[in-house]
């Protein structure tokens, strides 16, 4: 393996990691809103609401618009499937 080639899989690993340790954030809000008393429905709302809001800042409506048309053939894919077995 070259050290380009090293160095992108390193950088592969740490971004998935980053993922992991993001969604660890995110799970743990959840769980601190719920144990809150807030409505889940309210914490998703709010958490789909942000999420877009963040997407358009960084990338600006027409991407964060081209990458919303990609979800319902994710989510009828079972992408956001919890407990989901992958192979």
């Amino acid at each position: 393996m070259s050290l380009t080639s090293a160095l992108r899989a390193q950088r592969l690993s740490e971004d998935e990691d980053m993922h992991v340790v993001a969604l660890s954030y995110v799970s743990d809000a959840f769980e601190e809103a719920r144990l809150d008393g807030l409505d889940e429905d309210a914490m998703v709302q709010a958490a789909i609401f942000t999420a877009f809001k963040e997407l358009v800042a960084t990338y600006g409506e027409e991407a964060t618009a081209r990458y919303a048309e990609t979800l319902e053939q994710r989510v009828r894919a079972g992408e956001f499937t919890a407990h989901q077995t992958r192979q």
